[in-house]
């Protein structure tokens, strides 16, 4: 129900007291949002966690603690070496994260599962990215190592609680080594307070593997071989309930229950083109695809410990050509930041390198202004 204004120029929420000075207000206290399962894509568990950061603000709003000998004797070491270590939760299951993105203008949370955390955590220490750190996501830094990673199997009984922690079942924990003085600093200052994940997690709906699509009344429906995947993407469409159809023997699911809805929704879909999870991009410029080609081959040619997992992995997609999605041409977008390094010759340092790597200049203008079109798009 909308926020309407009353006899005495307050505002008030459906049928509530009028009790609010502004629309605004009143708007603002009425606020719904998004809540998003994020999950681990299967094409890229290789980056589920690429790495982890050190920040000011962590996500999850929960601190790290850092120690030493001299104070809490953890370990066998001489009492007078400090020990640079801190303990902190990495993820917590169920925790809603609160995210706003600037392009879209959109509030929303996003969460993880328990199943979600413990497969992150084991796809960190199979991929061999206990060395990757970064500092406020900006930059990389050497000398900031996972020396141990654990899931708490009782909040009550787990050995974060020696560090202050009682957190849920299932939440992920990671001790760090840090040799890096500037960043042990940063640390002991309270500069640094918190972990956060760097990595590509997906939309579970927009996951969801369809095992095929249906043109139905002029719309490309998907197909899923379950109900429940079919009846979340209904509810993302906007209608109720599935209907069956048979391919190739078996029985498979269409959002909404009857083609007389899919026949109503037609004109909706017209006008407001919510069917960005079906949707992917080829139409890149070419020199992108060059330029990322060109980063690769200096790589594999030179060696390199510039970018992470992630920036690689998006340049091998596009030098290959690959189809990509709204929310990769939102991440290319953002690149933009890193436009004052753009000009740094490859054998000088990373900025030139990675720039080239997520596209360059062609690829990174590409992102701004599609990014524009699809969500201009979707409101029209």
């Amino acid at each position: 129900m909308p926020c309407k204004k009353c006899e005495n120029n307050k505002y008030r929420f459906g049928n509530g007291n009028c009790k609010y000075n502004t629309l605004a207000e009143c708007e603002a206290v009425h606020q719904t949002y998004d809540i998003v399962e994020l999950v681990i894509d299967d094409d890229n568990e290789a980056i589920a966690i690429d790495c982890i950061s050190l920040v000011t603000s962590p996500a999850i709003e929960t601190p790290f603690v850092h120690f030493n000998d001299d104070k809490n004797k953890l370990t066998l070491a001489k009492i007078d070496e400090e020990k640079r270590m801190l303990v902190s939760p990495a993820l917590i299951p169920y925790k809603q994260i609160y995210r706003y993105n600037a392009d879209t203008d959109k509030h929303y949370y996003v969460y993880f599962t328990a199943d979600t955390v413990r497969k992150a955590a084991e796809a960190f220490i199979k991929h061999h990215n206990t060395n990757n750190a970064t500092i406020q996501h900006e930059y990389k830094v050497t000398g900031v190592s996972v020396i141990e990673t654990w899931i708490s199997e009782d909040s009550k009984k787990d050995k974060s609680n020696i560090y202050g922690y009682e957190l849920p079942k299932g939440t992920w924990f990671v001790s760090m080594r840090i040799d890096n003085d500037e960043v042990w600093q940063q640390i002991k200052d309270g500069t640094l307070k918190g972990l956060s994940i760097e990595g590509y997690f997906v939309d579970k709906v927009q996951k969801m593997a369809k095992v095929g699509s249906m043109v139905s009344d002029g719309m490309d429906l998907p197909l899923f071989d379950n109900e429940e995947e079919a009846l979340a993407v209904a509810k993302e469409m906007g209608c109720e309930g599935v209907h069956e159809h048979t391919l190739d023997g078996n029985t498979v699911y269409m959002p909404c229950a009857d083609h007389d809805i899919i026949t109503a929704l037609k004109e909706i879909f017209k006008k407001k083109k919510r069917k960005r999870y079906l949707e992917s991009y080829t139409d890149y410029p070419q020199s992108a695809s060059n330029n990322a080609q060109k980063a690769i081959d200096f790589k594999d040619k030179n060696g390199s410990d510039c970018g992470t997992r992630v920036g690689w992995t998006r340049a091998r997609q596009l030098a290959d050509r690959k189809p990509i999605s709204r929310d990769t041409i939102a991440r290319i977008a953002s690149f933009t930041r890193h436009k004052q390094h753009k000009d740094v010759p490859y054998t000088e340092g990373c900025g030139g390198l990675m720039w080239d790597a997520w596209g360059g200049t062609s690829m990174i203008s590409y992102a701004i202004n599609k990014l524009k079109e699809i969500d201009e798009n979707k409101t029209n």
